[in-house]
C-alpha cells in the first residue's frame, strides 16, 4: 500500500519589516488599535523586485534539502497563490520550476486564498496514493503587498508576504501516512472577500485602476463570524472522521489571519496555548503562505519532532476552507 506523508517544511520572509508603527505615518490608525483588532504588530514586505516565484524558490530550496532529495527527484509542483507572478500565464509553478532548473515536470497553479495550501496538500496526496507521482513539492507564496489598497486601512494592516513549502512524498509506512485532508468551499459568499477586478468580469482598465479593483476588498465583520463558525466545524469533522480527540494533537495550525479568530476557534475546540501555533503577531496574513511558515517556526526552533500529530485549518476567500489531519513524517532538527 502507498500513502503520502509530509517529509519537509521550508519557509521565507523578504528582508524588509513595516511595523504598525509605520502605518501610523500615513494612515489614520494606532499600533494600539492593530493589535487590539488583528494581534498584528509586524509584517514583511517583499522588495520591488522580488516575484512570488523568488520567494517560492527560496522556500522550495529549503524544503527539498530538508526532505534530503534533489530537484531532479521531484515529479511535480503545485503552487497555491492569488498574487501570481503573471496575470493567466505562465503558471507561477511554471516560473518556480524554471527557475529552480527543474525541466520536464508536472507545474501548475490553484487558487484556492488562504486554504491554498491544504488544496495542494489534498492534490499531492491524491496523486501519490494514485501512484501517479513519489515526491511532490507543494508551495504557498504570496506577494500581498502588490494587491494591498494602502489607503484602505480595514485591510492593509492585515497583510504581509512571504513563502512555505513542503515535500510530500510516498511512504509504504502507514505510521508516517497523511490521515485525512478535508476541503470544501461555497461560493455564494464569494463577495465578501475578493479582488473584484481585472478578470473578465471587470478588464484591467482606466476604470479598474482609478476603483482599485485589482487589490483586495473584505466585509471583515460577515467573514469574522463565517471563519470562526465554518472553522470550528470542519476540525471537529475531522476529528470524529478519524476517532481522534484534541489532547491527540501536538500542534494545532490555523491560518494565521487574525489573533481572536484563532483563539475564537482554539477556545471553542478546547486546545491548550501549547497546542495554537501562533505566528500572525509577526508575519500578518500571509494567505496561502501562513501555514507552512507557521509550521517552518516551530521546526526551526525545535518544537515540531518526527511523529507529532497535526492539525491544521484554514478559511479563506472563496469562500474556501479545509483541514488535515497528519503526523510530521521528516527529521527533526538537529
Amino acid at each position: 500500500m502507498i500513502y503520502a506523508a509530509l517529509k519537509s517544511i521550508g519557509a521565507y520572509v523578504p528582508e524588509k519589516v513595516l511595523t504598525n508603527e509605520d502605518f501610523e505615518k500615513f494612515l489614520d490608525t494606532s499600533d494600539e488599535w492593530i493589535t487590539k483588532r488583528t494581534g498584528i504588530k509586524e509584517r514583511h514586505i517583499a522588495a520591488d523586485d522580488e516575484l512570488t516565484s523568488d520567494m517560492g524558490v527560496e522556500a522550495a530550496k529549503i524544503a527539498i534539502h530538508r526532505a534530503g532529495l534533489k530537484i531532479n527527484d521531484i515529479d511535480m509542483i503545485v503552487c497555491a497563490t492569488i498574487s501570481p507572478d503573471y496575470l493567466c500565464m505562465p503558471s507561477t509553478a511554471c516560473v518556480i520550476a524554471s527557475k529552480l532548473g527543474r525541466t520536464n515536470v508536472a507545474a501548475f497553479d490553484i487558487s484556492a486564498a488562504c486554504t491554498g495550501f491544504i488544496y495542494a496538500m489534498s492534490i499531492a496526496k491524491a496523486f501519490i496514493e494514485s501512484k501517479a507521482k513519489k515526491n511532490v513539492l507543494i508551495v504557498g507564496a504570496e506577494k500581498l503587498s502588490a494587491i494591498v489598497d494602502y489607503s484602505d486601512r480595514s485591510t492593509c494592516v492585515l497583510f504581509g508576504d512571504g513563502a512555505g513549502a513542503a515535500v510530500i512524498s510516498a511512504t509504504n509506512k502507514k505510521s508516517d501516512a497523511i490521515a485525512d485532508v478535508h476541503i470544501s468551499a461555497d461560493g455564494n459568499y464569494g463577495d465578501l472577500l475578493m479582488t473584484p477586478g481585472c478578470g473578465v468580469k471587470n478588464p484591467c482598465s482606466q476604470h479598474a485602476i482609478e476603483e482599485k479593483l485589482c487589490t483586495m476588498k473584505m466585509k471583515g465583520n460577515e467573514t469574522f463570524k463565517i471563519a470562526v463558525k465554518t472553522l470550528t466545524s470542519d476540525v471537529t469533522n475531522i476529528l470524529n472522521d478519524n476517532d481522534v480527540q484534541t489532547k491527540d494533537i501536538k500542534h494545532f495550525i490555523p491560518h494565521q489571519a487574525n489573533y481572536r479568530i484563532i483563539k475564537a476557534v482554539g477556545d471553542a475546540l478546547k486546545m491548550t496555548s501549547e497546542q495554537v501555533v501562533l505566528t500572525v503577531s509577526k508575519y500578518g496574513n500571509t494567505s496561502s503562505a501562513s501555514i507552512p511558515m507557521a509550521m517552518n517556526d516551530i521546526w526551526e526552533s525545535g518544537r515540531l519532532k518526527k511523529g507529532d500529530t497535526l492539525l491544521l485549518d484554514a478559511f479563506g476567500g472563496g469562500l474556501t476552507w479545509g483541514s488535515a489531519l497528519l503526523p510530521f513524517a521528516g527529521e527533526s532538527r538537529q
